[in-house]
């Protein structure tokens, strides 16, 4: 049996389906983007959304989610070394129909490869259970994982000055830090356990004591040191703003809302991450979504 090619503009339009389908809350924003850098923020949607949905499989054994990510990674290849014309989707809403979008997108706006490929090897680490000793390690698969992502975005969305790279790989740090700690407990029960094992020895704690759910006064000190490093991060990373595109401005004031609120909530009660999901509320949302989207830019500084 053999199975039409996908073309670029099916491709997209496979791309455009997936994100609205998901119903991300950052979604909007690619709505005040022009045509080719939404189409291209698509794309690049659906490809992560895609990654993670192959790390991400409950039930399914490791080995087999390891063997899908490697072929995924390797059909990207393909389809980025100018292959794109030839792949063929094995079923009708297959993935691989969102490539040859991807493709495009990244030769378009010159977005380096080696971005997307990091995404896989972050969810390559989550599969495999990888734990960390030192900040440092952690900080790398942070980077893999989302840092990472806001790297290929700012070619979509137009930046200037080499700065831009450094405080973009600081908002992925400071965003994937506060959802490791809003996810504190979820995580401990699927046996993930992100945080530095240097740290809760330098705070008296431990991850026994952390899957137990106990609040004490060991796991408020590292509470206290995560969230004052994160916050570092977000200091660092706002200065991504002034190098962005005023589109670019409006997507990465809004991120930096939401993601900057959920860790002011969780500083004013860190206890909290142990027994309930921490949330930036649906009010404060549009609050912020009324803020970056339906106000002109203008010359804003992030918080």
């Amino acid at each position: 049996m053999t199975f039409p090619e996908i073309t670029v503009e099916s491709s997209y339009r496979f791309c455009h389906a997936a994100a609205r389908r998901a119903g991300s809350n950052f979604y909007p924003c690619f709505l005040v983007l022009p045509g080719a850098q939404r189409r291209a923020m698509e794309a690049i949607y659906a490809f992560m959304r895609h990654t993670d949905d192959l790390g991400d499989r409950p039930g399914t054994d490791a080995t087999v989610r390891i063997t899908a990510l490697r072929a995924w990674r390797d059909t990207l290849d393909r389809a980025l070394g100018g292959e794109s014309g030839g792949v063929t989707g094995p079923e009708r809403g297959g993935p691989e129909n969102i490539l040859p979008a991807l493709g495009d997108a990244v030769r378009r706006f010159a977005i380096p490869p080696e971005h997307l490929r990091a995404v896989i090897d972050g969810v390559e680490m989550d599969v495999h259970g990888t734990t960390y000793e030192t900040f440092d390690e952690l900080a790398e698969y942070c980077h893999r994982v989302a840092s990472a992502v806001g790297l290929a975005c700012i070619h979509v969305w137009g930046f200037h000055g080499e700065e831009a790279i450094q405080t973009a790989r600081h908002c992925g740090l400071a965003f994937q830090l506060t959802n490791i700690l809003r996810d504190l407990k979820e995580d401990a029960a699927m046996g993930r356990v992100y945080l530095p094992r240097e740290d809760f020895r330098r705070c008296d704690y431990s991850v026994e004591a952390l899957r137990r759910g106990e609040a004490d006064e060991a796991f408020l000190r590292l509470m206290r040191m995560e969230i004052d490093r994160a916050e570092a991060f977000y200091r660092e990373g706002a200065r991504l703003f002034d190098h962005l595109e005023r589109p670019g401005q409006r997507i990465i004031g809004l991120m930096f809302g939401v993601y900057h609120g959920l860790l002011r909530k969780i500083a004013s009660d860190p206890a909290a991450v142990l027994s309930r999901r921490v949330r930036v509320g649906r009010m404060e949302r549009l609050r912020l979504a009324a803020r970056w989207l339906l106000l002109p830019p203008g010359r804003r500084a992030l918080p």
